[in-house]
Parts: structure tokens; sequence; C-alpha cells
């Protein structure tokens, strides 16, 4: 029924009214109790046994009901979590927000690329701010169902502050949410803030990385996970300096990865299949570096099982979707990780 409907009614749609009016649909079945039970006993089932933590407790201090999470760039505000959930992902991942409310770039912004299963975008970090994500999630974690919820909180770099005020502005933001989280995820890959992927640089890096980590762990009075999302176009050489800088800091671990500018379709950055066989080469020479400690949640190109399990080969530890999610349907998340739960 779904690519039936997705045919005839979403591709007719602008992308980005499709994704408002979706988001709305889940939050609001989320919230009818019968309803939502129902959704999650069928389209949401949970496998079995849960994913059970690494042995150093990783970026996810509990277990997940299944590998694969949502990833960022979907849940913006985080107000969906208990609808992502319902559907069947293991953990979702809200954000990316922002120290400052902004509205991002202007539209047109988000295209779909149905032929290449694959999704564009130029948001630009369009959501309501840090604090306002982090009042969502209180109100999240004051419930039963909120506090089963493994939830992520990414962060990245307000529009308007420069680039020398980078670790203020990523400390405003994981003192905002650190609280509520599961783990932290600093956010230096979009391409759609001017100079953000600058800081992906190691000596850029560093003081943002350690001052969210102590930001965070005071904030919420324990050690927070920490881990920082990485882009697919860094050079072999650049990965390694990651890897090597989490270790250095004894980071819980890495996301990888973010959308890419390697295509000549537009303005924005590109997720969805055709990201896939450079992810994969980015978890596995991460892997290589990082060694066997530290969380590599693989992200792109993910579209059925048996991504799912090459990434899991390549050496990922759990997996992050999104463009598949659009293109595949509600059903989709709960059946990979009951798949994935069979088979491993």
């Amino acid at each position: 029924m779904y690519p039936l409907l997705f045919r005839a009614v979403a591709v007719r749609l602008d992308p980005e009214t499709a994704h408002r009016l979706a988001m709305r649909l889940i939050r609001t079945v989320s919230h009818v109790p019968v309803l939502s039970d129902a959704v999650r006993a069928t389209l949401g089932r949970r496998p079995a046994s849960p994913v059970p933590p690494a042995a150093d407790g990783g970026p996810l201090a509990r277990a997940v009901p299944g590998r694969l999470g949502l990833a960022a760039g979907m849940d913006k505000d985080a107000d969906t979590v208990l609808g992502m959930d319902m559907l069947g992902f293991g953990f979702v991942e809200v954000g990316t927000v922002t120290a400052l409310a902004q509205p991002g770039n202007e539209r047109p912004r988000l295209w779909r690329h149905v032929d290449l299963r694959a999704l564009r975008n130029r948001m630009g970090f369009n959501n309501r701010g840090a604090a306002a994500a982090g009042e969502e999630l209180r109100r999240l974690r004051a419930t039963r169902r909120g506090r089963a919820v493994v939830v992520g909180a990414n962060i990245g770099k307000s529009k308007v502050t420069p680039l020398a005020d980078a670790v203020d502005d990523y400390v405003t933001s994981a003192r905002a949410v650190a609280r509520w989280a599961d783990y932290l995820v600093v956010n230096v890959s979009s391409p759609n803030t001017p100079g953000l992927r600058d800081l992906q640089a190691v000596d850029a890096l560093r003081p943002i990385l350690a001052a969210v980590q102590a930001a965070a762990d005071e904030a919420a009075g324990r050690r927070v996970p920490l881990l920082v999302k990485i882009a697919p176009d860094l050079a072999d050489a650049d990965l390694d300096a990651v890897a090597d800088l989490a270790l250095e800091l004894g980071l819980a671990g890495v996301v990888a990865t973010n959308t890419t500018i390697a295509h000549d379709l537009g303005p924005g950055g590109l997720s969805g299949e055709p990201l896939r066989d450079r992810a994969l080469a980015v978890v596995r020479r991460l892997r290589d570096r990082l060694g066997e400690g530290p969380v590599i949640i693989g992200v792109g190109g993910i579209a059925s099982v048996a991504d799912a399990d090459a990434m899991l080969d390549a050496g990922a530890d759990l997996l992050q979707a999104y463009s598949a999610f659009i293109y595949q349907g509600p059903a989709w998340p709960g059946r990979v990780n009951r798949a994935l739960a069979a088979r491993r």
C-alpha cells in the first residue's frame, strides 16, 4: 500500500510540506492510546530480544530494542519521539538543535530524487532552539513511556554565531538538552551552515568536544556519552585524525556519516542510496583506526536488511536511517529491526 500511496500522493506534494504533514500524523497517532498501541504491536513490533549496551556503556548506556535508529534531521524539535518509537525505531536522535532558534535557509530547500532513491537538502538547521528542545525532552521524560525510549540529541552551531564563538554556542545547546538525553552528538558536518565543516579540523574540533563534554556532564550530573558526526567527504587522513581525537578525548564514539556534497544535482547535501558505498568505506576505516572500544553509528544508504548487515559487518555497532524511511514507509524500521535480530 505505501509504495502506491507514495507514488500517487506524496510525490505530488512539495517535499517539505509532505514531511510536515507526515510528522503531524505520526505525532497525533502516538498520542491516541488504543490506536498507538495497535500501531506499536503491528508496524512497530519489537524483536524478541533487545540489543545489549556495549561493554563500556557505549553511547547508549542501556539496551535498545533494535539496532536501527532514526537519524537526526527528521524530528528536529524533539516533539515526535514517541511516534518514531511507535513505528519500531530502536532509538531516536533528535535535532539538529542550535543554541539560537533559527528559520533555516530559504525555500525550496528539500528535494526528492526518486530515481536515485535519494533526498537532497539545504535546510540549514531550522529549529526552535535548544532550550525549546530541552523542554520537549523534559516533558517526554516525565512520562513512563517517554523514559523508556532511548534518545540522542544532535547539536549544531547557530548560523549567526561566528566560528570563533562556536565553543560557547555548542556549550549552550549541550547544557539545554544533556540532562534529558541518553547521548549527545556534536554535528560539525552539515554542508548547509556556512563554514561549519571547517570545524572538523582537529585543532578547531578539540576545544568544542572537550567543552561540550564538560558542560554536558555538569548539566546532567553524570557522564554523558558524546559522539561526533562527520561528513563522508573527509579525506582518509582527516578521518584518521578525527578517530585519533576521539580516542584522545575518550569520546563514546563517532556517527558516520552525514550527507555528501559529492554530486552535481544542485545545492545541498545528498542522502540515501548513492551514499552507501562511501559510508561503508568510512565506517570500515574508522573501525580499523578506533579499534574495538568506541561505538560507531553507521548511517548512509541503508535501504534493506542486506545493507544493514553490510554496515554492521563493516564495523558499525548501531545503525541509523532517514531517506529509506521516506521511500519505504512506516512499516520499514520495525521490519528491519526484527530481521536483524533474527539474523544476528
